[in-house]
């Protein structure tokens, strides 16, 4: 009984520790990701797409800009899970009212944040070639 008790401990603790590795992979360095801003003033009126691949932080937006200016922001592909934080419009929020990437992320969430406005950043800085 002990043994069977002993070998149950053990799986239980290879199976925590792998999903604890899965889930804090890649948050050190995601959070650590240089924003570049953008520059909407050469930016003509259209949707862009831009994408931002990064482990479990994938996404895709598509970015709308009338006037040189961003008016609206959606999701073509989410993070997965991230429905968990609902940062998303809060982000869009912000970088439509700043007109730029560089505001502050959501709290608990900046990984998800970034993964968000590099994409952003993506869908605006490759219109520029």
């Amino acid at each position: 009984m002990k043994k069977k008790l002993l070998i149950g401990g053990g799986i239980l603790f290879v199976i925590l520790t792998g999903i604890f590795l899965g889930v804090t992979n890649g948050l050190s360095e995601g959070a650590n990701v240089t924003l570049n801003g953008i520059d909407l003033s050469n930016i003509p009126d259209g949707s862009y797409t831009g994408t931002y691949e990064f482990k479990r932080w994938s996404n895709s937006v598509v970015v709308h800009v009338e006037n040189r200016r961003i008016t609206g922001i959606g999701i073509a592909s989410d993070v997965p899970g991230a429905s968990i934080t609902d940062c998303s419009g809060e982000m869009f929020r912000r970088v439509i009212a700043a007109q730029d990437t560089k505001v502050d992320a959501v709290s608990g969430a900046t990984v998800t944040s970034k993964a968000y406005l590099k994409a952003i950043e993506d869908a605006l800085n490759s219109r520029l070639g």
